[in-house]
């Protein structure tokens, strides 16, 4: 048994204390359940365990085929499972070309620039079909890829960017999309590990109302690749405002060149889109890192476009008729499932948006919605967050009318769901709380919107075709309704889940098959459970609540607290906008918690403030998980995309080395966090000793992504 060892306690890893109570019911709006696609309880026998794999014929059914398969699930190498064997696509003919007979005319994609003076660009199917050709036949000639070849894009929030993805997808292209905040270090590891002779850049974009260089950025992931033994031939430099050079960073002859300019030629070319087996990949989708190499996560076409197209037309509910705005960006899983190919397989309206969802003010997002009549909006806990602390008022500004609500990427505490249910969607629509992470390739937990109430904290029971159980240390099934926690595993495959780590099939089996694999040698589906390294707990009616990843736990004195038990106690205070817990090395209880919380517009940091969070937590969860200090800050650090970096304010709070942080959306508030925190530590007396290396290392890794 895997166990942690705190002072004479001993604790399994998968057990996490579980404090939460149980929240209601809330069921959707009958006018929601009256139109959704998903409304016949018949579905659920459909997709029944005693119905799979062949369940899943009725995403594939949602796209059109070259060549029909002939076996749906081929399990004859696990865990390197292969769907829907036999069968021919092309990803960029069902996400485009099969949508212009009836609907050449409808909007693709609306995308609206962060600066609001700037005009919105509707992108009908007819003139997504024009460009995405056109940018095939470049990258067909001018770069010289062909099927199997592989594309690195760096890019922000910019129409260019589904445009060349479904550009590589027509040629059988794998691609590459580095998010754009990222370093250009970062895309230049990126670029190495694939083998990518090209990239695809931008010169500039805006973010909070400044246009940033970020040309710059593939001089240092050219630099990079070649340091790590790859050199990049090739950079396609798009341009944020035509004819118009947005950077300092001087253009290398021979190896840069603007699109605008090369790709003159193939104006008007059409590309014949090359018909792909099911099984072929797609593209490649990074993980941060921040664990150790980035993993390659390699999703298929088949299967993973064909859950995509299944997912977004029964839990998005998306109908030809919607609007649908998925707030996400394009450089994460979400923003590939669910901006480009999940809603433009079903010829959906797509909306995408450039910048920072509170520029210029915290009503920018509900203006959008108002102007586009958007009716379907999807976006993470995180902006959520901030928009309740900058604007908690805003939403009741203006007229817009949402029927269905997401929220994705991190468990959202119950207080933050309710402001999202009362407040965003004015009580009007139904919402889908997802659990799923960047191998999944779609949703694998959720509540199906017009079947089944939803339950504030819980994301709800697995998808149609998908079984989750979880499993203590030894394997052992943990029951519902015990109240105990465990991690949360995928008993069996299902068509969205990556083949492999790109170039490392050892790494993919140990890492997410070998904990509970229970014979090497069988080709059972049973004897392979997927383990997704998050904790959770099931209630007796089969709902599910995600605790987080398994290593983002405080065990304090033998009671493993799930950092997002922690912070939604803080979030149950009306003055506070967000929470952050991080552990600090403590001599008598091996790590006790500290807090970090922003407070709302209005509200003022007080020692009265600090006793009073510390009394939430002592209320919501017990005395056990009362923190050593309440820190009040102004502002968290933060990734580009918004993601608190808990890793600099444990290593703040242990007096370690916060490591780089150039790449933080605002890296000014790091000096600012430090001077407060650790000078009223050392005016307290309150320095670690010098801390171990294995110490170092687990603060350094806290919080980190998958």
């Amino acid at each position: 048994m895997v166990v942690e060892k705190s002072a004479d306690f001993e604790v399994p890893e998968a057990q996490i204390a579980v404090h939460w109570r149980e929240e209601e019911y809330i069921y959707p709006p009958s006018k929601f359940i009256a139109q959704a696609n998903a409304g016949d309880p018949a579905i659920m026998k459909r997709f029944s365990e005693s119905n799979y794999p062949e369940c899943f014929k009725e995403y594939a059914d949602l796209l059109t085929w070259d060549h029909y398969w002939h076996t749906t699930l081929d399990t004859s190498n696990p865990p390197f499972w292969k769907w829907f064997v036999g069968g021919r696509l092309n990803a960029s003919y069902n996400c485009v070309d099969r949508h212009l007979a009836k609907n050449r005319n409808k909007a693709a994609l609306i995308w609206v620039p962060e600066i609001e003076t700037e005009a919105t660009q509707v992108i009908t199917y007819q003139e997504l079909h024009r460009r995405v050709n056109e940018f095939a036949a470049l990258l067909s000639d001018f770069a010289g890829l062909k099927a199997g070849d592989r594309v690195t894009f760096h890019l922000p929030m910019v129409p260019e960017l589904p445009v060349a993805m479904l550009a590589a997808a027509r040629l059988g292209i794998i691609h590459s999309e580095v998010f754009g905040g990222f370093s250009g270090n970062a895309a230049g590891e990126r670029i190495a590990d694939a083998s990518s002779h090209v990239l695809v850049t931008i010169d500039s974009y805006y973010r909070n109302g400044q246009l940033l260089d970020h040309k710059a950025k593939a001089d240092e992931a050219v630099l990079r690749a070649h340091d790590l033994g790859f050199d990049v031939e090739k950079v396609l430099v798009f341009q944020r405002h035509a004819g118009s050079y947005g950077s300092q960073t001087p253009m290398v002859a021979g190896r840069d060149f603007f699109v605008d300019e090369v790709i003159k030629p193939y104006r008007d070319q059409l590309v014949e889109p090359v018909s792909m087996p099911a099984e072929s990949p797609l593209f490649l989708m990074y993980t941060s890192g921040s664990t150790g190499k980035p993993k390659g996560c390699q999703h298929s076409t088949g299967g993973y476009l064909s859950y995509v197209a299944g997912t977004s037309k029964f839990y998005q509910d998306i109908h030809p008729e919607d609007t649908y705005w998925c707030m996400a960006d394009i450089g994460w899983i979400t923003g590939h499932s669910y901006i480009v190919y999940g809603p433009l397989a079903l010829g959906a309206t797509s909306v995408m948006y450039e910048g920072v969802p509170t520029y210029p003010d915290a009503g920018r997002t509900w203006r959008i919605a108002e102007r586009l009549g958007v009716n379907i909006f999807h976006t993470a806990p995180t902006t959520i967050r901030m928009l309740r602390k900058l604007g908690p008022d805003e939403p009741a500004k203006y007229d817009y009318h949402f029927k269905h609500m997401t929220t994705v990427g991190e468990p959202i505490e119950p207080d933050v769901w309710r402001w999202y249910y009362n407040v965003v969607g004015k009580g009007e629509a139904a919402i889908v709380d997802t659990w799923w992470q960047t191998e999944n390739g779609g949703f694998l937990g959720s509540t199906l919107p017009g079947l089944q109430p939803m339950k504030p904290g819980s994301c709800g029971p697995g998808v149609l075709g998908v079984f989750p159980v979880v499993y203590d240390e030894d394997g052992k099934v943990v029951p519902a309704g015990s109240g105990r926690a465990g991690n949360i595993c995928i008993r069996n495959p299902w068509p969205g889940i990556f083949q492999t780590i790109w170039g490392e099939p050892e790494r993919f089996v140990k890492t997410y098959y070998e904990k509970y694999n229970r014979d090497p040698n069988s080709h059972d589906w049973r004897d392979w459970p997927y383990f997704a390294g998050d904790g959770a707990v099931q209630a007796s009616d089969g709902y599910f609540r995600i605790l987080g990843r398994v290593d983002d736990v405080i065990n304090v004195a033998g009671h493993r607290l799930g950092t997002k038990e922690l912070e939604s106690a803080c979030l149950t205070l009306p003055e506070v906008a967000e929470a952050a817990a991080v552990p600090v090395i403590d001599e008598l209880r091996g790590r006790a918690v500290e807090m970090y919380i922003a407070l709302k517009t209005g509200f003022t940091a007080s020692a009265e403030m600090e006793e009073k969070v510390a009394l939430a937590i002592e209320t919501e969860i017990g005395r056990i998980a009362r923190p050593k200090n309440v820190w009040i800050v102004a502002d968290m650090p933060k990734t580009r995309s918004g993601k608190i970096m808990r890793r600099i304010i444990a290593s703040i709070s242990n007096f370690a080395d916060v490591g780089d942080i150039t790449t933080l959306a605002n890296p000014e508030i790091v000096h600012d966090i430090r001077m407060h925190v650790q000078g009223e530590k050392v005016a307290k007396g309150d320095v670690p000793r010098e801390l171990t290396n294995s110490e170092l290392e687990e603060i350094k890794s806290f919080g980190a992504e998958s």
